[in-house]
């Protein structure tokens, strides 16, 4: 069956994969995006077939949400927040023009959206003491982190970390994190109070070509690209054993797909990972040996507000919609090592 998807934020790093994906599977596909400096930099002009729309406005969004089956909603100012300053900048983009999108979706009777949501909103991940038992980890101690001790504690103890399920509890512990915890609430109660339904997909730690390079809001996996490309060697922090997942670009865009064409009940949390967990010290590693050196350097640094360990379960994803990424995060960052990126945009986030 054809679906006519509206698809905010199509001209981004994601949002042009998962456009290219559904567009590959025969469906219809309407998009939008506000081009952004800081996303796409100064006057960039929108790629062609796709409309210079804001979210917040609503009266341009409604000619775009006739006739629409579902919305594949990309559309955000992305990053952790460099500075409290960006504060307005992620309620505006992210939380605005959400409601206002889903306004506008409840005025055109359009009642599926799948969402674009983040592993961020669950902070720090999820840990067992000595015992076994779940435990909620306080803020890491400042002397610990200067003499070199990276894992949470109790009692003296390390804490261990395993993967974290949908059902976890929301915890953001940053500026963009807080304004995906209110996409998700949003969403949740517009489907509650329209019964439409929602599938929010949490993003792990997304790469691939295309990614932006050198901005204060690209991942780890391409400033360490950056740094290798210049000749530098990766600097890690903390002693580079954190653990997280990488997953690539074309399994987001295929997980995107999957949810707009498989429609569930209510509102559905899912993560979306590659379900194979990787160290900061390994990815490093791995882009450092596909480019022939120099070797990363684990320097100890640490920022007290970073969060140790982030690994989610793919389980409920492969039970919902059948998806399971493809991309191995070792085959896929060492294809990244040398995969084309984005060139530098916008300095911060946008300020209207």
């Amino acid at each position: 069956m054809t679906l006519r998807i509206l698809l905010t934020g199509a001209a981004g790093f994601i949002g042009a994969q998962v456009h290219r994906t559904l567009t590959a599977a025969g469906h219809d596909v309407v998009a939008a995006d506000l081009m952004l400096p800081a996303a796409h930099g100064p006057g960039a002009p929108a790629p062609a077939g796709v409309h210079r729309v804001d979210v917040r406005d609503r009266d341009a969004l409604t000619p775009l949400l006739r006739g629409i089956d579902v919305v594949c909603h990309q559309a955000a100012v992305v990053g952790a927040g460099v500075s409290v300053a960006d504060a307005p900048a992620y309620a505006a983009h992210n939380d605005l023009g959400t409601a206002v999108l889903l306004a506008a979706m409840a005025e055109n009777r359009c009642e599926r959206l799948v969402l674009a949501s983040s592993m961020v909103v669950y902070g720090e991940g999820r840990y067992r003491d000595a015992g076994g038992e779940l435990v909620d980890p306080a803020p890491r101690d400042r002397a610990d982190l200067e003499a070199g001790r990276f894992d949470h504690r109790t009692d003296g103890t390390d804490l261990a970390w395993e993967l974290v399920p949908e059902d976890a509890p929301l915890r953001p512990r940053s500026l963009y994190a807080a304004s995906k915890v209110a996409q998700e609430h949003y969403a949740a109660a517009w489907s509650a109070a329209t019964g439409g339904t929602v599938t929010a997909l949490r993003y792990h730690n997304v790469y691939g070509p295309d990614m932006p390079r050198d901005t204060p809001y690209s991942g780890v996996a391409a400033i360490f690209r950056s740094a290798l490309e210049a000749g530098h060697a990766p600097r890690v922090f903390e002693d580079g054993a954190q653990a997280r997942d990488f997953v690539h670009v074309t399994d987001i865009a295929a997980a995107n797909l999957a949810a707009a064409e498989q429609p569930l009940t209510g509102f559905t949390a899912l993560n979306v990972c590659s379900g194979r967990p990787i160290t900061i010290g390994e990815v490093a590693a791995v882009l450092a040996t596909a480019r022939g050196g120099p070797a990363p350097v684990v320097t100890g640094e640490f920022r007290p507000g970073d969060v140790r360990h982030i690994v989610a379960s793919p389980e409920a994803a492969q039970r919902a919609l059948g998806f399971t990424a493809r991309v191995r995060p070792a085959d896929g960052l060492a294809e990244f090592a040398f995969a084309p990126l984005r060139g530098a945009a916008g300095a911060g986030a946008p300020t209207a």
